[in-house]
């Protein structure tokens, strides 16, 4: 086993890295890197690297300073799905055997719930630690198919004519029109910052979510923009109301999937509900282009539920090994746990 703490040591990973890709955009190195680029003085990284017979697993981690420790997959504050990177699934437990060695306590926010992480993880800490696991919001996708070139086809008749009204209120007010873009890296900043001031001009904004008033998410999301650009997997969408921009995407395509990153509307054009027009034009390009599915990532939410009732499964996961780390953060939570049920 080795430990990869540094951005430069991370970068001679990338062959390795590539190679264990599953089809989940997210998981590429891009993704990670630009994460790790921007972490806090609180991390750091601590990505741990094993080989056996040949086979190589990766566990993209970082730990937090301080008591207890507590040891989080690299970029899970973007709350995607996110897993280990494995060559099968013998060298994953040896990773999962490695990290209960580590004597920290692990904390999984979002996993896949039928990801093969969950029985390696139970086998690593079984007579080493206790492991908890919850159900986690699991994340809503399309299964596409050539039907979905006529996404309104799978709307319910009220739906299709709300939308068929919203875009009669749009065109009250010009022109409509969708782009997908996919830009190269020089053309990514101005589109970014379009795609920014456009969250920030609804409900993202008034609530102070948006990424343009994110320190830390915000300078993410530009440092990925530009890595998938480069990559061409970048795709920025815009739907423009009589010359204006009304709502806004930002999304990758992997030649698989469409992974919807991001997405806002501006709320001067709420009555013609932008995003959900926006979200017909991806679904569309995405099928048009063959792709296999539309993932909306994120949680399940009204606007998604319009598209589709199929879920990924998720689940949490929290490791105490048996020792001093892993029983204190034990500890700790149970005392929190306790609290909120008096509260309660």
């Amino acid at each position: 086993m080795r430990i990869v703490h540094s951005l430069a040591e991370l970068d001679r990973l990338e062959p390795h890295w590539e190679r264990l890709m599953t089809g989940n955009p997210v998981e590429r190195l891009a993704y990670r890197r630009a994460w790790a680029a921007g972490l806090e003085d609180s991390q750091r990284l601590n990505v741990l690297v094993v080989e056996r017979a040949g086979e190589t697993a990766i566990a993209p981690l970082v730990v937090n300073r301080g008591w207890p420790g507590w040891l989080t997959l690299l970029a899970a504050e973007m709350y995607e799905i996110l897993d280990f990177l494995y060559g099968d699934e013998e060298v994953l437990r040896t990773l999962m055997r490695a990290v209960a060695r580590t004597g920290r306590p692990l904390f999984l926010r979002r996993l896949r719930a039928d990801s093969p992480s969950v029985e390696a993880i139970g086998a690593a800490y079984r007579a080493r630690g206790v492991v908890l696991r919850r159900a986690a919001i699991g994340a809503p996708w399309i299964a596409l198919d050539r039907s979905w070139a006529d996404p309104e086809s799978h709307l319910n008749s009220g739906r299709r004519s709300d939308l068929r009204r919203a875009r009669r209120n749009a065109e009250k007010c010009g022109r409509v029109e969708a782009e997908i873009l996919a830009p190269d890296a020089l053309a990514v900043p101005a589109l970014v910052e379009e795609a920014f001031r456009v969250e920030a001009a609804g409900w993202k904004g008034a609530k102070g979510s948006a990424l343009a008033l994110d320190p830390i998410r915000g300078p993410f999301f530009r440092r990925y923009a530009q890595a998938a650009a480069e990559q061409g997997i970048l795709r920025v969408c815009f739907l423009h109301v009589g010359g204006r921009t009304a709502a806004a995407q930002i999304a990758v395509d992997n030649g698989e999937r469409f992974s919807l990153l991001r997405a806002g509307y501006d709320e001067e054009f709420s009555r013609c509900s932008p995003g959900m027009l926006l979200t017909a034009e991806s679904i569309r390009y995405a099928a048009q282009r063959g792709l296999s599915s539309y993932e909306f990532n994120g949680e399940v939410e009204p606007w998604t539920a319009l598209w589709t009732s199929q879920v990924h499964a998720c689940c949490s996961i929290r490791a105490y090994p048996f020792s001093p780390r892993g029983l204190a953060a034990l500890a700790a939570d149970g005392w929190r746990a306790l609290a909120g049920r008096i509260r309660g």
